[in-house]
């Protein structure tokens, strides 16, 4: 039985979200379309692939989600980017009439994002100063009650001394506020503790309300509603093993600077082979006429289980919204050799999802993590293919580093001093092809 519907407007953001619940022994899988293969489920995580969306659709996508999965005494967490992308607010307008009060927690203090009067901060940057907003949404506030209230809904803020003192006051205090009519409630939160408390006090509240937040809220309520994993199905069939005889391909459509810091690592480090795909190819996909060129390029690695940093260079004529349109011609090139693969590692939401879409993979189990906001899965019907997301401006600097190493099975090894590779797929010499605020308005509390 269904326990939890995650509606997330992402793949990545999706499984980010949902990975705690499957570390907290809950079966948990991530869902692109209706698959029945999740509806076994206790944690289901929707992407409704709604962050290019117009606010208005994204709305009737995102209640729509939440109708189809929706049970009685199930309840619903609506996923949000920790950096505010996405139609987010919009989403959560169309969620409030169907399920109540929006308690709103974005934090996530493990990847350095915090919330104080209602605002964002990343690393103690607030959200407006950052690269991530101003690729987006530059000379746009940040604040969250100014967004939720933009999109019509009626919005307090409770600060983080109410969730750091006593539990039962926090509780009838937002019992007050689900009672009293009020449509979302804004909540600081500058430490996991912080989230831990706000969990603890919401897990086993009654009313109409759902939570709002990134991986961080999810985190707190994993362990909050936790369970010791199940034991295994003796009668079951055997599951096959999973192989490492394939290639990894590592597929980058993100161009924050974090990434960029990761793949510099991942390239020295690991030292596979990369190619950088020109934006111009994308744009025209199979019109190109370079296209075959490029597509048997993919195709020459792969085919010899060559493991590969393939990623979507920069131009001049680089616009943030033509991100979905490049993610699907960058999946298109590597289809036809998706089979070769043993190993996946998608950054950036928009590119995972479009890899998993044009080779026909519906659904996922979400198996592990290697560090917060990148999750480990197993396609639902391909078990001998691994499959690691993680959002684009996300992660530390060795987040694809260890992803590469946790899918060779890297060991540590102490007398050489540093983590070796197991029987890795014949690293290449790397190789690359050039293209290259306003004030709160809501009630305080």
């Amino acid at each position: 039985m269904t326990k939890l519907v995650i509606v997330a407007d992402d793949l990545s953001g999706a499984a980010d979200c949902a990975i705690a619940f499957a570390a907290a022994g809950l079966r948990t899988a991530v869902s692109l379309t209706a698959a029945q293969a999740t509806l076994h489920s206790e944690v289901i995580a929707v992407d409704t692939d709604t962050r290019r969306m117009s606010p208005a659709d994204a709305a009737r996508c995102t209640g729509a989600a939440w109708q189809v999965y929706g049970a009685p005494a199930c309840r619903l967490y609506k996923k949000i980017d920790s950096t505010l992308r996405g139609n987010w607010a919009a989403e959560v307008a169309g969620l409030q009439p169907l399920a109540g009060l929006a308690i709103v927690a974005p934090a996530y203090p493990a990847t350095g994002r915090t919330v104080c009067d209602g605002r964002v901060f990343v690393h103690g940057i607030p959200l407006e100063e950052t690269e991530t907003w101003q690729l987006e949404h530059a000379e746009r506030s940040a604040d969250l009650a100014t967004m939720l209230e933009s999109a019509g809904l009626n919005t307090a803020l409770l600060r983080v001394a109410a969730l750091r003192g006593d539990r039962q006051a926090l509780r009838e205090t937002i019992g007050t506020m689900m009672r009293g009519g009020m449509q979302a409630l804004v909540v600081d939160a500058q430490t996991d503790a912080d989230l831990r408390a706000l969990a603890e006090a919401t897990a086993s509240l009654d009313g109409a309300f759902f939570w709002v937040g990134s991986g961080g809220l999810a985190r707190e309520l994993a362990l909050v509603s936790g369970q010791s994993a199940p034991a295994p199905d003796q009668n079951a069939a055997p599951r096959q093993m999973y192989r490492q005889d394939g290639a990894v391909l590592i597929l980058v459509g993100s161009l924050s600077a974090v990434s960029e810091q990761q793949c510099a690592m991942l390239r020295e480090r690991a030292g596979i082979a990369e190619i950088v795909v020109p934006p111009a190819l994308l744009r025209d996909a199979e019109r190109h006429p370079q296209w075959p060129v490029w597509q048997a390029r993919v195709a020459a690695h792969l085919g010899e289980r060559t493991d590969l940093l393939l990623r979507i260079g920069r131009d001049e004529a680089f616009n943030p919204a033509e991100g979905a349109h490049l993610s699907k011609a960058l999946a298109a090139l590597v289809a036809p050799s998706f089979a070769h693969l043993s190993g996946l590692i998608a950054t950036g939401g928009e590119t995972a999802r479009a890899m998993l879409s044009a080779v026909g993979i519906a659904s996922l189990q979400l198996l592990s993590e290697i560090e917060p906001g990148v999750a480990v899965a197993r396609p639902h019907g391909r078990e001998h293919l691994r499959i690691v997301t993680k959002a684009g401006a996300f992660g530390s600097a060795h987040a694809l580093y260890g992803a590469y190493l946790h899918l060779r099975s890297a060991r540590t090894d102490s007398a050489r001093g540093g983590p070796e590779l197991s029987s890795p797929a014949g690293p290449s010499t790397p190789s690359t092809a050039s293209n290259t605020s306003p004030r709160n308005s809501a009630k305080t509390l």
